[in-house]
């Protein structure tokens, strides 16, 4: 899959860079769409996503290293910070605060969401 990178547009809205990121939407389009330049919710999250035309796993897998990651999965990531939305696809982290990485960003609790296509 092919990620085109998202910066999140305010300390806010990590939610709505990943939902950018795994869609091809423009974050701002996402925003209007969810009616929410806030916080996302893991509900909003995975209803989004399904509604776009992809499967995302019900179950929450804590994990320690990035070998245990599938493919495609969101991060739920307890920064420093707050409670953070990132996203992992082959390999590369997209972190809408940090950007392209090859970990982790800084998080003590981390928790993944398998995304596929339909």
């Amino acid at each position: 899959m092919d990620i085109g990178y998202v910066h999140e547009p305010t300390d806010l809205q990590c939610g709505q860079a990943v939902l950018a990121m795994v869609t091809g939407i423009d974050v701002s389009e996402v925003a209007r769409l969810l009616s929410n330049d806030r916080e996302t919710t893991l509900r909003e999250m995975k209803e989004f996503l399904r509604s776009h035309g992809f499967s995302v796993s019900d179950r929450r897998v804590q994990i320690t290293d990035k070998s245990q990651l599938p493919q495609l999965c969101m991060l739920s990531l307890e920064t420093p910070r707050c409670w953070h939305w990132s996203l992992y696809c082959e390999g590369v982290f997209y972190d809408p605060e940090h950007g392209v990485m090859s970990d982790f960003p800084t998080a003590d609790r981390k928790y993944f969401f398998e995304i596929k296509p339909k």
